[in-house]
C-alpha cells in the first residue's frame, strides 16, 4: 500500500519538471477561486489510492447542446454495453450535468433514471483536479469517439432511455390535442438557422455555423408529398426565426404553434416514423431511439452519418464562386473542405454552397418512406452508382481535432435520385 502511494507521486513529479510546476500554478490558482477545490485535492488523491480495489470515474455530460447530451451519452452507454473503454476490474461511474443552462429537462430527467447523476457543484471541482493531476485519465468515464459510432452499436445494442407509463400517456394526450389521431404515423422535420443558439447560449457568436442553415421553405414540397401519402409532418425547433409556409391540415409547425415542450421534443423524437434532417441537434433524439433519419442539405459532407442502415442523405451543392461551376465529389473532397466544420473555410476556398432543391428533397424522402414500407424499386444501376460513390467517399477519414475515425462499417445510403440524375458528380 505504501509502495502504490509513493509511485503515485513519483510518477506526477517525473511528468517533468516544468510541466509538473506548471500543472501545480494551475491547480493552486483554481483553489484560491473556489474552497471547493480545496475539497477536492484530498478526494482525488483518495481516488488514486482506492484504485487497485474500485476505479471511481465521473463523467461530465454536454448538457447545454441536445445532439451531444442525446448522442455522446447514448453512445457511451453502448460502448459500455459492447466492451468498449470499460475497465475489467471493479469500477462505478459517475456523472453530473457539466455545461449550462441544461437544453431539455425532459432528457436530463430521464439520464437520471439512468444514469448514476450527482450535482456538478460536488463533482465538476473534482473532475477539474483529476484532469489536472497526471494519471487521472483512467478516471474519466466518456465514450472514445464523441457521437460517432464506428463500432456501429447502435444497430445492434437496444436504446438506453424509455418513457414511464405516465409519461407515454401525456405523449399520447398531447399527440391527440395537436390533432394527431391515435396510431397515425407522423414524421419529424428539423430545419436548421441559427435561432436557437443565439437565444439559448446568449453572447457566444455561432456565426462559424451558418453553413449549415437552411431555408424550411423548401422543405413544403416533401412535406405535402409526405401528407399526401398519410403521414402527419411536425416541423421541430425550440427557436425558429420562420414558420413553415404550408396550408395543408396535416403539416404542424409544431415549433411555433405554442404547443411546444421539452418533453414533447423527446417524445416525438423517438416515436416518429422517421425523422427528416439537415444534420443538427435535434436529430440525435430519433437517433438515440433507433428512428431512420434522412439527412438532406447535410454538410460537410465527410460526417455523413454511415453507421446505420436506416439512414439515407444528401449533401449541399458546391459552387465555385470563381467561375460559377458546381463540384464533383473529387472535387469537394480535393479542396480540403470534404471536413470543412467552419463557414470560414468555405470562403477560404471562394465555395459557396448551395441548398437542395424542393425536388431533391422530396426525392429523398419518398425513397426513404418507400424503403421503409417495402414498395422501393431500385434503378437497374442503382448499386453501382452506390458503389462509385463509397469508393471515392473518404470511409477512412480522422477527425482534425480529436484524432479519431469518423466511420466505421459503411451501412446507410446516399440518395439514389441525386446520383442518377448527377450521374456527372461521380465522375
Amino acid at each position: 500500500m505504501k509502495d502504490y502511494v509513493v509511485g503515485q507521486v513519483r510518477d506526477i513529479i517525473r511528468g517533468g519538471h516544468s510541466v509538473f510546476a506548471r500543472k501545480i500554478k494551475r491547480i493552486l490558482m483554481i483553489i484560491l477561486k473556489s474552497p471547493s477545490y480545496v475539497m477536492a485535492v484530498p478526494i482525488v488523491l483518495a481516488l488514486r489510492i482506492i484504485r487497485p480495489w474500485l476505479i471511481v470515474r465521473l463523467g461530465g455530460l454536454i448538457s447545454s447542446r441536445i445532439g451531444h447530451f442525446a448522442g455522446n451519452t447514448e453512445l457511451h452507454l453502448c460502448e459500455y454495453d459492447g466492451g468498449v473503454n470499460r475497465p475489467e476490474r471493479r469500477h462505478i461511474d459517475i456523472f453530473y450535468f457539466a455545461t449550462w443552462p441544461i437544453c431539455n429537462q425532459q432528457l436530463a430527467k430521464m439520464w437520471k433514471r439512468t444514469l448514476r447523476v450527482w450535482p456538478a457543484w460536488i463533482l465538476a471541482p473534482i473532475a477539474r483536479i483529476n484532469q489536472l493531476i497526471p494519471g487521472g485519465a483512467v478516471h474519466e468515464a466518456c465514450n472514445t469517439l464523441n457521437d460517432r459510432d464506428v463500432h456501429n452499436l447502435l444497430d445492434e445494442i437496444s436504446p438506453h432511455l424509455d418513457f414511464t407509463a405516465q409519461e407515454e400517456a401525456k405523449g399520447q394526450a398531447n399527440l391527440q390535442l395537436m390533432g394527431i389521431p391515435l396510431g397515425s404515423p407522423f414524421v419529424c422535420l428539423t430545419a436548421r438557422d441559427s435561432a436557437y443558439l443565439e437565444s439559448h447560449i446568449k453572447g457566444a457568436d455561432f456565426r462559424y455555423h451558418n453553413y449549415r442553415d437552411v431555408d424550411v421553405q423548401n422543405y413544403v414540397l416533401a412535406a405535402e408529398e409526405l401528407a399526401s401519402r398519410g403521414y402527419y409532418v411536425l416541423r421541430m425547433g425550440s427557436k425558429v426565426h420562420a414558420s413553415i409556409n404550408s396550408d395543408h391540415p396535416m403539416v404542424i409547425d409544431y415549433a411555433t404553434n405554442g404547443m411546444r415542450s421539452d418533453f414533447m421534443d423527446i417524445y416525438l423524437g423517438a416515436n416518429c416514423t422517421f425523422c427528416i434532417s439537415c444534420g443538427t441537434g435535434f436529430d440525435a433524439i430519433p437517433i438515440l431511439f433507433r428512428r431512420p433519419v434522412a439527412f438532406v442539405n447535410h454538410v460537410p459532407i465527410g460526417l455523413l452519418v454511415t453507421c446505420q442502415k436506416n439512414t439515407l442523405a444528401i449533401t449541399k451543392h458546391h459552387v465555385s464562386k470563381i467561375d460559377g461551376r458546381e463540384l464533383s465529389l473529387r472535387e469537394i473532397l480535393n479542396s480540403d473542405v470534404g471536413l470543412a466544420y467552419l463557414s470560414s473555410d468555405y470562403e477560404s476556398k471562394d465555395i459557396r454552397l448551395i441548398e437542395n432543391t424542393p425536388e431533391e428533397i422530396c426525392d429523398l424522402v419518398i425513397e426513404m418512406d418507400e424503403r421503409l414500407n417495402g414498395t422501393w424499386q431500385s434503378h437497374e444501376d442503382d448499386e453501382l452508382l452506390q458503389q462509385k460513390f463509397w469508393k471515392i467517399f473518404p470511409v477512412d477519414a480522422i477527425d482534425v481535432y480529436e484524432g479519431v475515425s469518423l466511420h466505421g462499417e459503411i451501412r446507410s445510403h446516399f440518395g439514389a435520385s441525386f446520383l442518377q440524375n448527377n450521374r456527372w458528380w461521380l465522375e
